[in-house]
């Protein structure tokens, strides 16, 4: 199973180079978070809580800020869910989606990378618990995500307990999971959050090289 975070000396010491994925509109056609909320709120709870956003994402415009409008959209549609409950949506949310929702040129880079002695990271800007059930079912053997903050009972809080991965969070993170010197060898991704992490990329940076649709 993959995990959210990696042990630094255990990534360290494992020696393989990693390929790197960004997963959503690189592996996926599609949001994945976005397409979460949707599926667990239904269209008129989504409608409410989306004309509740519309402030913050008029800030959008100004700040640019994912981090801060994925935050509000977190409270608003998931503050006081309890962790193992979010979990088991997501994995009923994957079992329903996946098969219109992974690219299938994405797929066949996977596994043909996946014949290779090197070990294959998903490396994302949406919640773990989201992406982890598509993780384990493509094989991938880490996962790393921007992680959501519970509370003393378990619940969501509304924020989130890491930064919002994209951008050059994505190579501190990877370099903080795998050691510093580890070798990036293939990195793939589809927006600007993703130019960081290609660009550490010693064999491949893959820029918006699937368009594959299911």
């Amino acid at each position: 199973m993959p995990q959210d975070q990696v042990d630094p000396a255990e990534g360290a010491g494992d020696g393989r180079p990693i390929v790197a994925f960004d997963f959503d509109g690189t592996i996926t056609v599609s949001d994945s978070f976005t397409a979460f909320l949707r599926w667990r709120a239904g269209p008129a709870r989504y409608a409410l809580g989306m004309t509740r956003l519309a402030p913050a994402a008029l800030g959008y415009v100004v700040n640019k800020d994912r981090g801060r409008i994925k935050a509000r959209a977190t409270a608003e549609f998931l503050k006081g869910a309890r962790r193992s409950q979010l979990e088991a949506e997501a994995s009923r949310f994957a079992a329903e989606v996946s098969g219109a929702f992974i690219r299938p040129d994405a797929a066949l880079a996977w596994r043909r990378w996946r014949e290779q002695p090197v070990r294959l990271v998903i490396v994302t800007a949406s919640p773990g618990f989201v992406v982890a059930p598509f993780a384990r079912g493509l094989g991938a053997d880490h996962l790393i995500s921007t992680e959501m903050a519970y509370d003393a009972d378990d619940r969501a809080t509304g924020a989130f307990a890491t930064p919002n991965c994209r951008g050059e969070e994505k190579v501190k993170r990877l370099r903080a999971a795998f050691g510093p010197d580890v070798e990036i060898r293939a990195a793939y991704g589809d927006t600007d959050g993703d130019r960081a992490m290609l660009a550490v990329a010693t064999e491949v940076a893959g820029f918006r090289v699937f368009n594959g649709r299911p």
